[in-house]
């Protein structure tokens, strides 16, 4: 389980753009005085930077990523960050010393149902809320339509739901089987819609998109796939595609 950083940099607009404002805003009120914000999987500090978009610019975070690469590149726009090399799998082992809050983006629908499970155990324990941003949720809008969308969906559905490294992921599923998890330690959830609108001004990000849709696809069986991304390819220049996440606040008892 792991995304370049080229990929990670061309998503990062579309990823702002989605995130829903209100979850983000409450989600940083939860900090108190020299707490840190632990990111999980990291990346190249994405979540950092929508929060510093936001106003929140002098937080202090603890960036954890199994690629030092990635951690290199976030430690560049934020020097004064801590960062830890580690196994996300390993969730007794996660360093939540001074954490007031925990955040992850575009990464609990790559999780097994276990792995959250567990961490909400572990968040509850130590009475920490959690911010999951731009979870996939299994929903693709395009327009123009064609007769191969929603065959595509649904096998790149199944893809996604397939073993990124440490069990079967949750795929789409994720922002709801997480809330309910996390409800059920006795967190209060709140979900947000945070949907990907790519147009034609998003050329190279929309080629990468198809092309990565339609090799899952194709992994998850569909025959027809690469003639969906031909297709796809071919009128690019007047593509809209809307791909659907969900935004996630669990905020332990007793905090509002």
């Amino acid at each position: 389980m792991g995304f370049s950083a080229d990929w990670l940099r061309l998503r990062e607009p579309a990823d702002r753009a989605a995130r829903d404002p209100d979850l983000l805003a409450r989600a940083a009120r939860c900090l108190s005085e020299g707490q840190v914000v632990l990111d999980l999987g990291s990346g190249t500090g994405s979540t950092a930077r929508a929060f510093a978009a936001q106003g929140f610019d002098g937080l202090r975070w603890r960036f954890l990523d199994n690629d030092p690469a990635l951690l290199d590149i976030a430690q560049q726009d934020f020097p004064a960050a801590e960062v830890v090399t580690g196994d996300l799998a390993d969730i007794d082992a996660l360093p939540l010393n001074g954490v007031g809050l925990v955040t992850a983006s575009a990464l609990l629908d790559l999780m097994p149902r276990d792995w959250i499970a567990a961490l909400a155990v572990r968040l509850r324990a130590a009475q920490l809320p959690l911010y999951a941003a731009l979870s996939y949720d299994g929903h693709m809008r395009w327009s123009p339509q064609t007769p191969g969308d929603a065959a595509v969906t649904t096998h790149f559905n199944t893809h996604q739901r397939g073993d990124k490294g440490i069990g079967a992921a949750l795929g789409p599923d994720a922002g709801t089987e997480a809330a309910r998890l996390l409800g059920a330690e006795g967190f209060e959830v709140a979900l947000a819609d945070s949907p990907w609108r790519i147009g034609p001004d998003q050329t190279a990000l929309h080629l990468e998109l198809i092309a990565g849709i339609g090799t899952a696809a194709a992994e998850a069986g569909l025959a027809s796939a690469a003639d969906w991304t031909a297709a796809r390819r071919a009128s690019i220049s007047r593509s809209q595609a809307e791909i659907g996440h969900t935004d996630l606040l669990a905020l332990p008892p007793g905090r509002t």
